[in-house]
């Protein structure tokens, strides 16, 4: 009789466990549960296992959960047969995924090179059907020079920007501020020859300011984006400090400190295994190739930005959503369900598939 009532208690016990609706972590109280959730900021705009739906902080978390040491057994059988190495989409059958593997899977965009020319502007930015394409975007890669004593600071020689079609916009090279004592030619085929008569700093912010703010005042940027573009790029707050400029936080996209592209401690992967990983090709064999990174990146941002997560809500309301969760009493949020609890739970981050919607809905 004694064992029965045993059995029974641990029916019990595990009947009355609390599964969190995202990433199934089971605990025993619901304040753990819900202490959980104001944590880790679930929200359907994280990666998520297309075969049993686990929703993952990063596409890497994601990897381990499918390929990893700890794979889920029916998880990984179904992703090797039927889902994509690059974008981790899982289709009905292997027909499907080769078909849709051909577009998935990119070919490395041509190297620029070392131009010998002054500076490239894209005449179409005034042209009014370049102009009603409403372009979002654009993407920006620096190449630096080494200056001081021994070559390690870093002096800005080189930029390039593309649009969302990889179109050149703007490409010049950069008037040394100071004397340049390594000119880094193994990784960036820069010479002495090539900075010769370059544009000023000066002069190099005028035009990329122009292009990024696109008309805009600096004050409407900063409020709510207006028409000024989203600027991308890999470790951004690096290029804009050797650019000597800085560009409103709301308007910057970056790969190296998107959330999802990131390692599990929230450690920033290069670009080089981000375009391997998620684009399917090399870069960077040899010299590093300005224009070769810019379309990468855009590429990155693109890919990023074309998941379709079902959610209504836009960025606004995320945060004002998220207040409520944090602000929310116990005791209410405890006797909510667990996927009540998914519901009002947003992510710590905005999701560039935001970007997608318009900036300013009616």
């Amino acid at each position: 009789m004694q064992m029965e009532e045993d059995l029974d208690q641990q029916t019990l016990t595990i009947t009355t466990r609390h599964k969190c609706a995202a990433c199934f972590q089971q605990f025993k109280k619901k304040e753990h549960l819900v202490a959980h959730m104001k944590k880790s900021h679930h929200s359907v705009h994280q990666p998520k296992c297309g075969v049993c739906q686990k929703h993952c902080k990063s596409f890497e978390s994601l990897r381990e959960h499918i390929s990893g040491p700890l794979a889920k057994a029916h998880c990984s059988s179904i992703f090797s047969q039927c889902g994509c190495q690059l974008c981790m989409k899982v289709f009905e059958s292997p027909i499907s995924l080769g078909e849709h593997t051909d577009q998935c899977l990119l070919t490395a965009p041509a190297c620029l090179g070392t131009i010998n020319i002054p500076h490239i502007d894209y005449e179409a930015l005034q042209d009014e059907n370049y102009i009603d394409k409403d372009l979002k975007a654009v993407a920006i890669d620096c190449q630096m020079v080494g200056c001081g004593s021994d070559g390690s600071l870093d002096l800005l020689a080189r930029v390039c920007l593309v649009d969302e079609e990889e179109n050149i916009i703007f490409h010049t090279y950069v008037e040394p501020q100071i004397s340049v004592t390594d000119y880094r030619y193994e990784l960036t085929g820069l010479t002495e020859e090539l900075l010769i008569d370059a544009m000023p700093v000066r002069e190099v912010q005028e035009k990329i300011s122009q292009i990024l703010y696109n008309g805009e005042s600096i004050g409407k940027a900063r409020l709510d984006g207006g028409k000024a573009k989203l600027l991308v790029g890999h470790n951004l707050e690096h290029d804009l400090d050797c650019l000597l400029m800085s560009y409103p936080e709301k308007l910057l996209r970056d790969t190296a400190t998107y959330r999802p592209l990131m390692k599990t401690n929230l450690v920033s992967h290069s670009l080089k295994y981000l375009t391997k990983t998620y684009l399917g090709y090399d870069i960077r064999l040899g010299t590093h190739d300005i224009f070769q990174d810019c379309v990468s990146v855009m590429r990155l941002y693109r890919r990023m930005r074309s998941q379709e997560h079902q959610d209504d809500k836009t960025a606004t309301s995320c945060i004002k959503q998220n207040l409520i969760f944090d602000k929310g009493k116990s005791k209410d949020l405890e006797n909510m369900s667990p996927d009540e609890l998914f519901q009002i739970s947003t992510p710590n981050y905005q999701c560039w598939c935001l970007d997608s919607r318009p900036r300013n809905p009616p």
